[in-house]
């Protein structure tokens, strides 16, 4: 097909192209970013943590009042869980994966080491807490009840032995990190590496900020949890999750009226609120690029069928001169393509602005390449699609139509 009749006919409505090239070049430009930010946001809540979430509920215990008789109370209450029927077993931590409430720091190999290897999240637990998550140790070993130590909130965890995920451990021993030692960043003081497990997920979800970039890497330090406040990690056999909910609250209850049980829910219920405003923003951006896509393909559709109407003449003439329907409907499919490839070309540039900002200001990822190709082939087909019907419609204008029109 000649271009010179498309650049023509364009020259004579440069206004309305240019109106279109403009829209779809925002248009494609803001959806390059929200088909990245949606599947960012997605695969993010999708994560896996490494527990056995199906299974695992949460209960938030807190005391009323003091109590000096903090390690009897914690080991009492998690020796009464784990003879609860259906439970497999328990535990008690300051944390527990996505709970976006925890503990982090950078972690050293050396102790006169001045930049630390690799920042991780660290969680308290004993030697159920691998068992009662559900994680698969892959190396070494599991704590020895005599390496498991009671430490209260006001004190200050050194651990000699810890159990690392292999994430963490191929950052600080890409050879191999079963019997080295790592350095923390309090005091330098030092700890054996005895255990590797698969995977564990940091408590924090967050997809922007310095978290994001050790979710992989946590540690279990060999600790009982004493607080005011701490939570009892609970695992259930298949199918009993519910019902060991409920009797682990009367249970608790019975035992000490006195305490406040502030929650108690299933680790599936943690996900769903931890990723609550992920999912939120994935649905809004969804909406909006539809919302923007539907706009763009009405106003390529007005357009077109404003330029079919002003041209019933040459249209007619060229129908009379022998072009036949499909020649006039590939005329607008091409003339329409060539404003589309035009807004496409300009919004790539926007998109990348659009991104670099994004990135200053929100701590984004840069947007793969990959997307600018996934919102070329969209943007295109909307185009087609829209100036479909009234090319047909031109197509439909009869050869007696150009002497009417006289």
């Amino acid at each position: 097909m000649e271009l010179h009749p498309i650049i023509s006919a364009m020259r004579r409505n440069k206004t309305g192209a240019l109106l279109i090239a403009i829209q779809m070049g925002v248009t494609y430009a803001i959806l390059c970013n929200a088909l990245f930010l949606i599947r960012q946001r997605t695969a993010l809540s999708q994560r896996p943590t490494g527990a056995d979430e199906d299974n695992i509920l949460v209960i938030d215990n807190l005391w009323a009042s003091a109590h000096s008789d903090l390690p009897s109370r914690s080991q009492t209450d998690v020796v009464l869980l784990r003879s609860l029927p259906g439970v497999v077993d328990a535990f008690v931590s300051a944390s527990y994966p996505l709970s976006n409430d925890g503990f982090s720091q950078p972690y050293y190999l050396q102790p006169t080491q001045q930049h630390a290897t690799a920042t991780s999240a660290f969680y308290f637990g004993d030697e159920h807490a691998i068992h009662t998550l559900g994680l698969t140790l892959v190396a070494g070993r599991n704590f020895s009840p005599d390496e498991v130590a009671d430490l209260r909130d006001d004190e200050v965890a050194r651990p000699k032995v810890v159990i690392v995920t292999r994430a963490f451990a191929g950052k600080m021993f890409p050879g191999g990190a079963l019997g080295k030692f790592i350095y923390g960043e309090v005091d330098k003081s030092f700890a054996q590496v005895i255990g590797i497990v698969d995977r564990l997920q940091s408590p924090f979800t967050s997809a922007s900020g310095d978290a994001s970039t050790y979710v992989d890497n946590s540690i279990l330090e060999p600790f009982r949890f004493l607080s005011a406040e701490s939570y009892y990690i609970v695992r259930a056999q298949p199918g009993r999750l519910e019902a060991t909910l409920q009797a682990a609250q009367k249970r608790l209850v019975d035992a000490d009226p006195s305490r406040i049980l502030k929650r108690v829910r299933p680790l599936a219920a943690v996900r769903a609120e931890a990723y609550r405003d992920d999912r939120s923003l994935a649905i809004i951006l969804g909406v909006v690029s539809i919302a923007l896509i539907t706009v763009t393909v009405f106003g390529i559709v007005g357009l077109t069928s404003y330029w079919v109407s002003q041209r019933q003449r040459q249209i007619g003439i060229r129908r009379a001169l022998g072009a036949t329907r499909g020649a006039i409907v590939r005329h607008f499919q091409a003339e329409s393509l060539l404003i589309a490839a035009v807004g496409v070309s300009a919004g790539v540039a926007l998109a990348m602005a659009l991104n670099i900002w994004m990135v200053s200001s929100f701590e984004t990822m840069r947007l793969p390449v990959i997307y600018l190709w996934i919102g070329a082939t969209i943007s295109i087909l909307a185009d087609q699609l829209a100036v479909l019907w009234p090319a047909l419609r031109a197509a439909s204008i009869s050869p007696a139509s150009a002497a009417r029109s006289a």
